[in-house]
């Protein structure tokens, strides 16, 4: 599966007596088996075709330094079980690749991090060439927890053409969004697709996007939770009336709103930017389906706006997310590891984010040498699965510039106080979609910040 997504369900990790999952077979937890030039990562770019990609990214790597890096892939949904072992039996990996901030910050919590070496790395590179709200979101109280590695961004996806003849603003702020989605609401068009699937966290994510826009915050610096707090409760008014008024019926969910997008059922979508090499037809298993599709198949991609922050009446303009990182283990061979993840982030760099470069957004714009080094060489990568073609070549460059830009404003609710590990437990119970979804069944808005708070207070007292 593409991590699209996928937050760990829970990133508390709990150490259970009597555990009886093994470690990967072949992880040596870095003890190098009588050398000090082997290290052993796992990665949750779990696909073949990735892993093998990674793999001969590694041996470049061994190639120019001796150092042999054994790769093992993990499923993203199972790296907390299995990490909870491999730490039981001392037999943690020396790095691990591509871990969202939610399990990061899970293993900084219960101590299986190096937290010296990720800081060393990014000062050792150039602090100033990485995107700030990436450094933000791996950090806790001024220590780098990891070392931020790519990126993808959560998008508001609107039809140009529909919104040209309509003589409407690009949808950028609330008052904006919702004057698209009132007036394109007609026919067989609706103005937005709107996730509310109450068991999905998807519709967390994409509530979140809006809510980082209007000051809406799921804990504050004192760590109480505010899901209740005035600003939520209007980003809560403003979802309901999307979904009730001007979605489709029923519940959506990440299927159901990039399906209808695709079929030109709906002006505006609120997606990833993995939607992109799908937009653009580049996958045969999600394939646009617009009537004008027919003709030309890259009809939508050429008639896509993007936006990537957007801002509420009580808010400034922000922008969801996903960043994952290079965490490096307690255990870890420092010495090689560090020279591997510089490696990663330098040379092996461009090879890296072509793994998946809609999804693979680089935080790390270049070097000291040469600034835009990095954005340069992902805008030149082949994007897609059964065809492939450069993004650059099918989207105009305010696109890419908003892909490109985003790491820079990143939020997520949480994070900067250090409230990681609760964010991971609540996307296991999933409270904020199921008030979302009570709301648009006949609730209040009012009742969906109450309900949520009260809910995510549970789970902080269980996290004690």
């Amino acid at each position: 599966m593409r991590a699209r997504y996928v937050i760990a369900a829970s990133a508390v990790l709990t150490f259970l007596a009597g555990c009886t999952t093994s470690a990967p077979a072949g992880n040596d937890g870095g003890k190098d088996q009588g050398t000090a030039k082997s290290i052993t990562m796992w990665t949750t770019e779990d696909v073949q075709e990735r892993v093998e990609a990674t793999k001969a990214i590694a041996a470049k790597f061994e190639a120019s330094t001796g150092i042999k890096v054994n790769v093992v892939a993990i499923a993203e949904d199972q790296f907390d079980q299995v990490i909870t072992t491999a730490a039981a039996e001392g037999k943690l990996p020396d790095l691990v690749a591509a871990l969202n901030p939610a399990g990061v910050q899970s293993l900084a919590v219960n101590e299986l991090l190096d937290t010296q070496t990720p800081g060393e790395i990014v000062k050792d590179l150039g602090e100033n060439t990485f995107s700030p709200g990436a450094l933000k979101l791996t950090q806790d109280k001024g220590r780098q927890l990891a070392v931020p590695s790519d990126a993808w961004s959560q998008l508001l996806f609107y039809r140009k053409d529909l919104f040209a003849k309509a003589g409407l603003a690009a949808p950028d702020s609330f008052d904006k969004i919702t004057a698209a989605a009132s007036r394109l609401n007609t026919g067989g068009t609706a103005g937005i697709a709107l996730a509310t699937t109450p068991g999905d966290g998807f519709t967390q994510q994409s509530f979140e996007y809006f809510a980082l826009g209007n000051g809406c915050q799921m804990v504050d610096a004192n760590r109480k939770v505010t899901l209740d707090s005035p600003q939520c409760v209007n980003t809560f008014r403003f979802y309901n009336d999307l979904a009730s008024k001007y979605s489709l019926k029923g519940n959506q969910d990440v299927d159901t709103t990039r399906a209808n997008y695709f079929a030109g059922k709906t002006a505006m979508v609120v997606w990833s930017s993995f939607l992109l090499d799908e937009l653009a037809g580049l996958r045969n298993d999600a394939l646009p389906t617009c009537p004008e599709c027919k003709a030309d198949p890259t009809f939508l991609a050429k008639n896509t706006g993007v936006i990537g922050p957007v801002s509420g009446p009580d808010g400034q303009p922000a922008q969801f997310g996903q960043v994952v990182s290079w965490a490096i283990t307690r255990d870890a061979n420092k010495p090689a590891t560090k020279k591997f993840v510089e490696y990663m982030m330098n040379d092996g760099y461009a090879d890296w984010l072509a793994l998946a470069p809609e999804g693979k957004v680089p935080v790390r714009k270049g070097t000291a040498d040469d600034p835009q080094k990095f954005v340069k060489a992902w805008g030149g990568l082949t994007a897609g699965v059964d065809k492939k073609m450069p993004l650059s070549s099918i989207y105009s460059a305010d696109v890419i510039n908003s892909i490109l830009s985003g790491p820079d404003r990143f939020d997520r609710w949480g994070f900067p106080q250090g409230q990681g590990a609760l964010v991971g437990a609540t996307l296991g119970e999933l409270p904020v979609p199921k008030a979302i979804n009570a709301m648009v069944n006949g609730g209040s808005p009012e009742k969906a910040g109450k309900d949520a708070t009260a809910a995510v207070e549970e789970i902080a007292k269980s996290l004690k």
